[in-house]
């Protein structure tokens, strides 16, 4: 027997069965091929039909109840408008089902081709919509991006540490946090930043800040406090400038760049700023993190502890939503950037540290739960664990 093809189909006969009794598939497909046999003539006979595949397999759905069934039956046609409708009005003329009295009533004939022509207009219209949206490019658009794909470019190096091209010639220097924090910066014309690319800092830029007029330039978030407390320790500042809350140089706009540069204040001015507020905050937040407690359930626990001893040695980590579905699984070093793009992480357990950099992230995200073989002393409005607490 041929089975038609669903790119071959045209039509689609639906109708529905009653019977006064028990009946089944069987029944009624060998009902509709014996009660219509003939009825059309050779040329329209049923067996015929779906033997040469212009009739497609009968489907028939037979539900009981109470002693009576009911269901419904489709039929696939490749034949022409004519033929099929005459196949379809023969389903009325069966009168029983195996044994039991049954009726056949004609739903409807279905254009399957009524369907894709549907599907291809309104296709068709988000098409032409979203063409009409965009709109010809403006002139002024075109002309700044290109302008930007260039300043890009112009990224160099000095002594293996990222830099803008003026470096070297400027007599006063921008050291950055990260490579993407000096492209940021020459995008918006600033070509002599220098970045230190980690958390300790390289000697070079303790020899430039000896010689040159010097502004650091970090991020406002717990990494940037760490890496503006070795860059005072270890290099001669000039200048501070910060970042606003939360946010890191690389992903400043124009406007937000040069208020902080703007805004920065001498490295004396920071010290004594920052003494101050230490004397006056200290006794205020160790009082605070001294009474918080890390609340998880016996159920979190458990996932946690499994999930932990399953990523040993994996150098991977797992990302889970509120319902503790895993919303991916991806190496630690790619950990950072992906929880940049993933929506609503609820709790992170991996093969590695959790640090200041990797807090600070999770802060922005919402991020309930950080759990790591290891963890450094931070205090976090998060749930930090190690594999030491979840013994």
């Amino acid at each position: 027997m041929s089975k038609l093809a669903p790119t071959s189909i045209k039509y689609l006969i639906k109708a529905q069965i009653n019977a006064k009794g028990v009946i089944e598939k069987p029944d009624v497909i060998g009902a509709i091929f014996g009660q219509t046999e003939g009825l059309l003539g050779p040329d329209l006979d049923l067996r015929e039909l779906q033997r040469t595949g212009r009739i497609g397999r009968i489907e028939v759905n037979i539900r009981s109840d109470k002693g009576n069934s009911y269901g419904e039956l489709i039929i696939p046609s490749s034949l022409d408008s004519t033929e099929t409708a005459l196949i379809a009005a023969t389903l009325e003329t069966i009168e029983r089902v195996g044994p039991c009295t049954a009726k056949i009533i004609l739903k409807s004939v279905e254009d399957t081709r009524e369907m894709k022509r549907k599907f291809v207009v309104d296709k068709a219209k988000t098409i032409l919509k979203d063409l009409l949206e965009k709109g010809l490019p403006d002139t002024s658009k075109i002309t700044e991006d290109i302008k930007e794909e260039i300043k890009t470019h112009e990224i160099t190096a000095y002594k293996g540490l990222p830099c803008g091209p003026n470096l070297l010639d400027s007599d006063e220097i921008v050291i950055v946090e990260g490579r993407a924090d000096v492209v940021n910066l020459i995008k918006y014309g600033i070509k002599n930043a220098i970045a230190i690319e980690g958390s300790s800092i390289p000697q070079t830029i303790a020899e430039l800040s000896k010689e040159k007029i010097t502004t650091a330039f970090v991020d406002g978030d717990r990494g940037g406090d760490l890496n503006l407390k070795g860059l005072i320790e270890t290099t001669d500042l000039d200048y501070i400038a910060v970042a606003p809350p939360g946010k890191e140089v690389e992903e400043l706009s124009k406007k937000e760049v040069f208020k902080c540069l703007r805004d920065k204040i001498s490295s004396s001015q920071f010290k004594l700023e920052k003494m101050n507020e230490a004397k006056k905050e200290r006794p205020k937040i160790e009082q605070k993190y001294k009474k918080r407690e890390i609340s998880i359930t016996e159920d979190q626990k458990k996932i946690f502890k499994k999930t932990l001893e399953e990523l040993i040695g994996t150098r991977a980590a797992c990302i889970f939503d509120s319902t503790f579905n895993l919303l991916g699984k991806v190496p630690v070093k790619e950990l950072i950037n992906t929880l940049k793009t993933v929506e609503n992480p609820y709790a992170v357990i991996f093969d590695g540290r959790v640090d200041y950099k990797l807090e600070s992230i999770a802060k922005r995200k919402d991020i309930k739960f950080l759990v790591g073989m290891e963890k450094e002393n931070i205090r976090s409005s998060i749930g930090i664990l190690s594999k030491e607490d979840l013994k």
